[in-house]
Order: structure tokens, then sequence, then C-alpha cells
């Protein structure tokens, strides 16, 4: 047990890192049965665990296995289109977010985010282009480099494609898999040192896993049913909550 505890990130109890591993678990279950939502809930249970500095860089890399997991379970349902434009988007915003020293203001990306999402869910949107794709990449791999979970974005995107449940969770992963690979990547370049929460990282590595098995095969009996209405609710609900952030920040200065 002592033994145990040492290996994990300093001054991080047994309790907090088996709470963390369960919530990689639950958090990949609900992501691939519902499509989203796990990555925004993950984010901010790390939040309340970890310091500031390792909570991007170690929600990217268990995101990364989580989404990774999830798209490889589904390959043969993902939708490649917009797969190219998305990698040069996503290399090209995560390169921009890392070069940027002063911090965007966190109500300004709240609110927009936000209003952009309730106008996905409620908005006809046609099929998008290859050209809004690599923007689509561009800004959000941006934004995650300061606020981790984006996953919102990017499902708001898929969602104008119009796809039915399984292939619309087999391309978001994809996507976010793209995205989070480059993120850790940069992350490294720049220095952070994964090694002290390699343990905690490689459990919730598991844990999601296993998550992702079960919400896949969930999704795959019971998609067709609950899909569409529970993924705009959970995009209108984060929206919520981002537009209401965005505004206790801006009326706080």
């Amino acid at each position: 047990m002592n033994e145990l505890v040492f290996l994990l990130p300093p001054a991080m109890p047994l309790l907090d890192a088996g709470l963390l591993v369960a919530a990689s678990l639950v958090t990949s279950f609900i992501s691939a049965a519902f499509g989203i939502g796990g990555g925004f809930t993950l984010i901010a249970l790390l939040a309340l665990l970890l310091p500031p500095a390792a909570l991007i860089p170690v929600h990217g890399i268990v995101q990364f296995g989580s989404n990774a997991g999830r798209a490889g379970i589904m390959l043969k349902d993902v939708v490649w289109r917009p797969a190219l434009p998305f990698v040069i988007g996503t290399v090209i915003g995560a390169g921009l977010g890392a070069m940027v020293v002063v911090q965007l203001p966190p109500w300004a990306v709240q609110l927009a985010l936000g209003n952009f999402i309730i106008w996905a869910v409620f908005a006809k949107l046609p099929p998008i282009q290859q050209r809004y794709i690599l923007l689509g990449g561009i800004v959000s791999s941006f934004l995650t480099m300061f606020f981790g979970a984006t996953g919102n974005f990017i499902a708001a995107m898929v969602k104008s494609m119009n796809l039915d449940p399984v292939p619309h969770v087999a391309t978001h992963s994809l996507m976010m898999t793209f995205q989070h690979f480059v993120k850790v990547l940069i992350f490294g370049l720049i220095g952070f040192q994964f090694g002290p929460y390699i343990i905690l990282i490689i459990g919730m590595l598991i844990s999601g896993f296993i998550g992702t098995i079960i919400g896949s095969r969930f999704l795959t009996k019971a998609g067709g049913r609950y899909f569409k209405p529970v993924l705009n609710t959970i995009l209108f609900l984060a929206a919520a909550r981002l537009i209401w952030a965005g505004v206790e920040g801006l009326l706080a200065l």
C-alpha cells in the first residue's frame, strides 16, 4: 500500500487516485454511449484533484487514450472525408496556442463557445464543407491548449453532417484522437513532465478503455432510440453552463 502511494502524484491520496480511475471509466462510457460529455465531465473532476499546471496535459493524454480506443473499436464506421483538413487545422491551431504567452480571457471563450453550441443544436446546419472543417480544427485546437475540453465544439461540427449514431461517434472520436495527440505532443515538447503522473495515467487509460467497450456496445444496440435527443440535451446543458460561467466572469471584471 505504501509503495503504491509513493508511485502516485505528489500529495495525492490513494482514495483520490481511485476516484479518478473510476471517473475515467464512467466518463468514457458516457462519451461512447452518448457521443459527447465524458471529456467535459472528466476535466471538471480533474480540476478538483490535480494541480492547475497538470490539468490540461493529464486530461489530454487520458482523453487521447479514450478516444483512440473508441475510434479503433468503431474504425469501420468512421467517415474519413473531414479527417485530413481537420488534422491540418489541428496542427496549426495547437501550434499557435503553444506560442501564446498570455491566456485568452476565459469568459470570452466561454461565451463564444456556448453560443456557438446552442446555435448548432437549434439551427438546421448544412453539411460542413472542408474549408470550414479546417477552420474548426484551427479554432478548437487553439482553444484546447488553454481550456482542455473542446469536444462540444467538435461534436457540434460533426452533428451538422447528419450522421447515424455510430458513424457520428466514430468520426468524432477520430477527430478528438488527432487533437489530443497533437496537444500531448506539444506539452511534452515545451517541458511538461508526465513521469510523476504515469501510474495514475495508466490506471485511467485502462479503466477508460473498459468504459469505452461497454459504452460502444450500448450505443450499437440502443443508439437509434435515444442518441439525437440525448446528444442535443447534453450539448445544450454544456452550452448553458459555459454561458453562465462566461457571464459571471464578465461581471467580475
